[in-house]
């Protein structure tokens, strides 16, 4: 379905206002019949009681539910309908977003007849002189030999958890591990080592690695670690981001890939490059911040585990967050002066259609602008995470595997975050990773497809 979604920079020539981004409409995952079982489930921290919410108007309705009948009517029954869906499945049925797309496409192979091996990872790619004509899968503990008609796709996720690539490759974690992730944790960067052994190449020049996004780690309530990205939060009115030194640094606002950017020109040598989101209890309450949900969900939790941090004065914020009091002050300060009139002279949040798509439209002069003043006051730290690594596999138009002499690989393609990203290290609007890896997975069966017919043919 089509979104009214605009573009990050749709300001720019080229630019649209909406209706490029697509989203996927909900599945029924009772398709799937016992396969659901196999389906992931979605991150916790972009659920609602273990529900993922679809489209932005589903979230306004939930965002919404304790002002508007119509969106308390419309809450009531989605979490009635997946409470009956846990109790009779285990699990909600309605898929949303990556969960719809991937069961769609899922029910799909089962209906063609294709068998999908999980838990079965790749250890080598069987090679016939310079082709690629196979490759040899651990499947149930043993080693098989999978021979390919035509050739093998690489899509294995990228490598957002392959720890020696990833000190290789961001600058902002030397040693690998200042890098937090909330993509699959299987995703460790196979498919470029595979490709690599046989001859492909990595693409290392682009600007940006990967896919940037602010992201802040929570402790769940079983004691497991979880990593939240900061999407919208961060264009809510009564929400700034400074450093440890109290001071703003961006239009936080805009998206995340460029935040982050920010995130690293404002950091000092030899610091860590971190951010804390500020807010006041009135905006907090209102729009959330992070795992912390909006009223009236409690906020206890994550303030026991130290996710979210609390003070009844902006110094005292600052002592319990380490953040250089007298400059916070200083900066809320100005900051107020100017939202009181619905303004952000210094770095414009809420200038561009993007940010104020993911303000509030009933606030206003400007949606993405409010005045910090009601205590106590919250802050959550973040850091630098991903949605996917754009370094990858180089490919031609086909989606082939190009060696080091840009020459095709034979027998070997590639898509997805396996792919050196098309965009070239940039995040122009919404959908840049899953948007191409559809198009040139379809790319790579269509070309596979020509080949079989050009064999039947001769």
């Amino acid at each position: 379905m089509p979104l009214t979604f605009p573009d990050y920079h749709a300001e720019a020539p080229g630019g649209t206002q909406g209706g490029r981004s697509m989203v996927t409409r909900p599945f029924d995952g009772r398709e799937l019949g016992d396969h659901i079982k196999d389906l992931g489930q979605p991150l916790p921290e972009l659920t609602v009681f273990g529900m993922m919410l679809g489209s932005g108007k589903e979230i306004i309705h939930f965002m919404r539910a304790t002002k508007s009948l119509t969106s308390a009517f419309y809450v009531a029954k989605r979490l009635s309908k997946h409470a009956m869906d846990v109790l009779r499945h285990g699990r909600g049925m309605t898929l949303t977003n990556g969960n719809a797309l991937a069961g769609r496409l899922a029910k799909s192979a089962f209906d063609l007849g294709i068998p999908l091996w999980l838990s079965s990872p790749v250890a080598e790619l069987i090679r016939d002189g310079d082709a690629v004509r196979g490759a040899v899968v651990t499947r149930q503990g043993k080693r098989v030999r999978v021979n390919a008609r035509l050739g093998v796709v690489l899509a294995c996720g990228g490598f957002p958890h392959d720890v020696e690539r990833r000190k290789a490759m961001f600058p902002h974690a030397p040693s690998g591990q200042e890098h937090f992730s909330p993509g699959p944790v299987g995703n460790t960067g196979d498919g470029l080592r595979l490709a690599e052994a046989v001859g492909g190449r990595v693409e290392d020049g682009l600007p940006h690695a990967a896919a940037w996004v602010p992201v802040s780690v929570t402790t769940r309530k079983d004691g497991s670690k979880g990593v939240m990205p900061h999407f919208i939060d961060r264009a809510k009115p009564g929400v700034i981001a400074v450093t440890a030194d109290g001071v703003r640094f961006a239009n936080e606002g805009n998206s995340y890939h460029d935040f982050v950017q920010a995130m690293v020109k404002a950091a000092k040598p030899g610091r860590e490059i971190a951010a804390f989101l500020i807010t006041d209890h009135r905006s907090l309450r209102r729009y959330g911040l992070g795992c912390v949900p909006p009223f009236p969900m409690p906020l206890g939790h994550h303030l026991r585990s130290g996710y979210l941090k609390r003070g009844a004065t902006l110094a005292e914020l600052a002592r319990v967050t380490g953040i250089d009091a007298m400059s916070l002050e200083a900066t809320v300060a100005a900051f107020n002066a100017d939202a009181a009139l619905g303004q952000d002279p210094t770095f414009g949040k809420g200038s561009r259609a993007y940010n104020r798509y993911q303000g509030d439209a009933l606030h206003g002069p400007n949606p993405c602008v409010a005045p910090i003043k009601d205590g106590p006051f919250y802050a959550i730290k973040m850091v630098i995470g991903d949605l996917g690594t754009y370094a990858g596999i180089r490919t031609d138009e086909n989606a082939r595997a190009l060696d080091a002499q840009g020459q095709p690989i034979e027998g070997l393609y590639a898509a997805g975050n396996d792919m050196a990203s098309i965009m070239g290290g940039n995040y122009p609007g919404a959908g840049i990773t899953l948007g191409p890896a559809l198009t040139f997975g379809y790319i790579a069966g269509r070309h596979l497809a020509e080949r079989a017919k050009q064999r039947s043919a001769a």
